[in-house]
């Protein structure tokens, strides 16, 4: 039996070699910090280290949730990651859809370099560009609405607006490269049954609604299925780049991510901060396993596991 098991390992160590790097990666960068998790429960002190802290069980995560933004930094989070699961994936499929459809393909290949670009894009600079637009004295929209005489916005201290300024910059910025996942999956599409759609008198739309959407469902499931298990990770680049510290916007913008940052470097709560990220990958897990399972009961070749 062991020599069988060794036998196999040498007729596919080229590819466990291939493999080695991302095992290597995920081991140490994802495993070992997990141990980490300890911390949790415990009054990290800097003289005695991680693992000889005093315990203090569940008192971090009391403290959490008596603080009273456990709920509306989960409830945020929750919100704008189902916002951009919708929107974003929506978008990026009418953009596959449309490219799809262009018969050109030096005007479909610019048309996607030309999208793609945002995606390439920092956070800092996105930030920045932000900043340029929604500035109360020199920004972009106030400058114009004074040219038009009409009364200036003061973006960065009105919450309601960001509720549509981050869904939006969100989308901008992932539309590009979420289409490529659905237009490889349009191209893999077996051409001889448009062409039988057309000798049948079908449209383009008939075409778009009857063979390809219904052919994309895989890919659409799938890669919904991979957003849901980040469902409660907020994208912590989007949300402190655009926001950064402006309190006047935390009720409408904070998300876990952004508070346990705050929690760590503001008020140096360690515990506290291990105790959020926790609970966060707790949910995360939840979720992930419930959408799976429902997937897996209508429909089982789809299911991620």
């Amino acid at each position: 039996m062991k020599s069988r098991w060794f036998q196999r390992i040498r007729a596919n160590r080229t590819l466990l070699l291939m493999l080695a790097p991302a095992f290597l990666f995920f081991f140490v960068f994802s495993y070992i910090p997990m141990a980490g998790i300890v911390l949790a429960f415990k009054q990290f002190r800097y003289d005695l280290g991680i693992f000889n802290s005093p315990w203090v069980g569940l008192n971090n995560f009391k403290f959490f949730f008596m603080t009273g933004d456990a709920f509306k930094v989960t409830r945020n989070t929750m919100l704008y990651n189902l916002f951009f699961i919708v929107i974003n994936n929506g978008l990026q499929i009418i953009v596959a859809i449309l490219l799809a459809e262009i018969a050109s393909k030096r005007f479909r290949k610019t048309a996607q370099t030309v999208m793609f670009l945002p995606y390439f894009l920092s956070w800092v600079v996105v930030g920045a560009v932000a900043y340029n637009l929604f500035n109360y004295e020199h920004g972009t929209i106030n400058t114009l609405l004074k040219s038009l005489n009409m009364p200036v916005l003061d973006i960065y201290t009105t919450p309601e607006y960001w509720k549509y300024i981050i869904v939006i910059f969100s989308a901008w910025k992932s539309v590009g490269y979420g289409a490529v996942f659905y237009l490889a999956a349009i191209m893999s599409i077996d051409k001889e049954t448009y062409e039988a759609a057309d000798m049948d008198g079908a449209n383009v739309f008939q075409r778009i609604w009857h063979i390809t959407v219904p052919s994309l469902r895989p890919t659409i499931t799938v890669l919904v299925l991979l957003a849901i298990g980040n469902i409660f990770r907020g994208d912590f680049g989007l949300f402190y780049q655009l926001v950064g510290n402006n309190g006047m916007l935390f009720q409408a913008t904070d998300v876990i991510d952004t508070y346990v940052f705050r929690s760590l470097t503001v008020n140096g709560e360690i515990g506290m901060s291990a105790a959020m990220g926790f609970y966060q990958s707790v949910l995360c897990f939840i979720t992930i396993m419930v959408a799976n399972y429902l997937v897996k009961k209508t429909d089982k070749d789809n299911a991620l596991f």
